[in-house]
């Protein structure tokens, strides 16, 4: 995000360059029904995707549809891409927050929005049929749940779980999440300093702490779906990411494997 820059990982081609962005912080990835790759532009408010000859262009202007910057994404089986824009301000930038929105972009690029009053939507899955969707309200401390239809649209919104403090009476922040087949979910907790994996009724299976660096998202894959990938900050405001590589990946497995999208 920070590096303005897009990169894969292989274990026999190690770290690859696919898209550098200047000036960009690139976020949200997905793919399209096609392969080609979409990545959240935040700074510029829009959808990007990489053609096959290695250029980026804009699958979607959201700036007249985003309140705040836009961040995480996940991308149906279709092609249909979930943007949620936070309705915050700029990192480090004056500004009062505004009620966040998931916006639905179609596989052609046209723009609606999917779901509104949203307190900082982040981290978001797609179930395996297709048919349910769980988002992150990263400043509400809570994952909820919501009905896919088969145009795309969201509804019969509810909760799925509240995400505990690592202690009480401290603050919670929820970022990055995916999906296993066991239906549960396994989130990363900013404030915390943790990973939780949070089963169906809610309660708390397992928890991965750090003790330095802040875990901000998380994904089950290899090829059996069971290795956590988790993505993790050096800490530091956005003047500190800015100028050091203190980012860092880091894996291990688990029992349960992965499902769903991404």
């Amino acid at each position: 995000m920070f590096g303005h820059q897009v990169l894969k990982h292989s274990a026999d081609r190690g770290i690859q360059v696919v898209a550098e962005l200047p000036g960009e912080r690139p976020s949200g990835l997905g793919w399209l029904a096609d392969g080609r790759l979409l990545v959240v532009a935040m700074k510029q408010r829009a959808l990007l995707r990489l053609e096959a000859d290695g250029g980026l262009s804009v699958h979607a202007d959201l700036r007249d549809w985003c309140r705040g910057f836009p961040n995480d994404m996940v991308v149906a089986a279709d092609g249909t891409a979930y943007v949620g824009d936070s309705g915050l301000p700029e990192f480090g930038q004056p500004g009062q927050r505004q009620p966040g929105q998931l916006l639905r972009v179609a596989p052609n690029g046209g723009v609606s929005v999917a779901a509104d009053d949203l307190v900082v939507p982040n981290g978001c899955v797609v179930t395996d049929d297709g048919r349910r969707m769980l988002l992150v309200e990263a400043h509400a401390g809570r994952i909820v749940s919501f009905a896919v239809g088969t145009d795309g649209s969201l509804s019969e919104r509810r909760l799925f779980a509240e995400v505990p403090a690592a202690r009480p009476g401290e603050h919670v922040h929820p970022d990055g999440m995916c999906l296993d087949t066991d239906g549960a979910v396994w989130v990363c907790d900013v404030a915390g300093r943790r990973v939780l994996r949070i089963l169906t009724d809610g309660s708390i299976d397992d928890d991965i702490a750090f003790q330095t660096r802040t875990p901000v998202a998380c994904v089950l894959g290899g090829l059996d779906r069971r290795t956590l990938y988790i993505c993790a900050s050096g800490g530091g405001g956005a003047d500190i990411l800015e100028h050091t590589t203190a980012g860092t990946i880091i894996s291990t497995r688990v029992a349960v494997p992965g499902a769903g999208r991404p």
